[in-house]
């Protein structure tokens, strides 16, 4: 495992030793990361190595069987549950229908500041309309999201995290289901999130181009962590290639790093 050579500000999240196991089986072992405030990390790596439960582990929803996670420098389980859910906010990978309308989703993000007894204050209207907003789902305010494709739904459920204004984000797929402009928006979403509010923005991102306009990488194999630290990092390791256990060829363009699938097959007994 490589660990970045650059430096990083104190950890808005950071993991230690942590081991994650489903059962028997381990998924990851022993990783420390640091995932500061003010930059995107994308996770990246292979199917079923370990992105959505190193994700879930950080959202406090999989206990880790060794290792600590901290947020804001105390130990995350320590946090009182509404207090976390203020500081910190998830995005599952999958969607779900409901019949629930838009803003309706939306505003149970604004849970953890109320409570469900509290009524709603402008300040909740405020934060719910800036979220859909930014999502580009405004319009679905008052449509029921049973109605909704599975992109619309998606735009709505990444309100719901924003409309919490944590300044942690983690999103598991947050790209899942949108059309490639609508991808685009939300890495352009990430990074200002990041950069301009401030915000720890920690994202698993299967699509490589996307991903590597994040600030950091955190690469993941199937034998566990490969390296984190900046792209340029990553791809001077060759990272990438040797967490997906063949050649990533990627290629800067007008200043942003794109992965170029190659085509050819493999030569036999290993990376081309």
């Amino acid at each position: 495992m490589v660990e970045a050579a650059s430096p990083v500000a104190p950890g808005a999240l950071s993991c230690r030793h942590l081991t994650l196991s489903y059962g028997s089986r381990t998924v990851l072992d022993g990783i420390s990361v640091d995932f500061a405030a003010g930059r995107w990390s994308a996770v990246v790596g292979p199917n079923g190595c370990g992105k959505s439960t190193l994700l879930r582990a950080l959202a406090g929803l999989l206990r880790a069987r060794s290792g600590t996670i901290s947020l804001h420098g105390r130990d995350l389980h320590s946090w009182p549950r509404r207090e976390r859910a203020r500081r910190l906010a998830w995005l599952a990978q999958s969607s779900s229908s409901t019949d629930l309308t838009g803003s309706e989703v939306v505003s149970l993000g604004r849970f953890a500041h109320g409570g469900w007894l509290g009524a709603r204050q402008q300040a909740d209207d405020a934060a719910i309309r800036r979220a859909m907003i930014a999502t580009g789902s405004l319009a679905w305010m008052q449509r029921r999201l049973s109605s909704l494709s599975g992109g619309e739904r998606q735009r709505v459920y990444l309100a719901r995290a924003l409309a919490v204004e944590a300044k942690v984000l983690l999103l598991d797929e947050p790209t899942t289901h949108l059309d490639p402009p609508h991808q685009e928006d939300v890495v352009r979403l990430l990074r200002e999130q990041s950069r301009v509010n401030g915000v720890c923005v920690v994202s698993a991102i299967h699509d490589l181009s996307l991903a590597l306009a994040a600030d950091r990488l955190i690469v993941i194999g199937a034998r566990g962590l490969v390296g984190h630290g900046t792209v340029p990092e990553a791809l001077a390791g060759d990272w990438l290639s040797a967490a997906f256990d063949t050649r990533i060829d990627v290629v800067e363009h007008d200043g942003a790093h794109l992965w170029r699938p190659s085509l050819d097959a493999p030569p036999a007994g290993g990376p081309a």
